[in-house]
């Protein structure tokens, strides 16, 4: 029991270092939103994408639940490391 209890605490502890890069939605692929956003695959990705470019680049993070699969809880998780910086426009630091 005691092993299933380090192991367990092993793998929350291994799944909360898990940090990932800010990603610009209005320019990244599909595959650097799917590696960067938790809880967001490459059909999500596809879908972000797909949005986008009908609908323009996004301007505010609530903008990302009209994407289909995309919905408060994934964007309350994410909403740390995405960034919305038209294409060309310089990120400030």
């Amino acid at each position: 029991m005691k092993f299933l209890l380090t192991l367990l605490a092993t793998g929350i502890l291994a799944s909360s270092a898990w940090a990932a890069e800010p990603v610009n939605i209005n320019t990244a692929s599909a595959e650097e939103i799917a590696e960067n956003l938790n809880g967001v695959g490459l059909s999500k990705a596809a879908l972000i994408i797909e949005y986008r470019e009908a609908n323009g680049p996004f301007t505010h993070l609530d903008e990302l639940v009209n994407v289909k699969g995309i919905g408060v809880r994934t964007l309350d998780r994410n909403k740390d490391v995405i960034l919305l910086q038209a294409a060309g426009e310089q990120v400030d630091h």
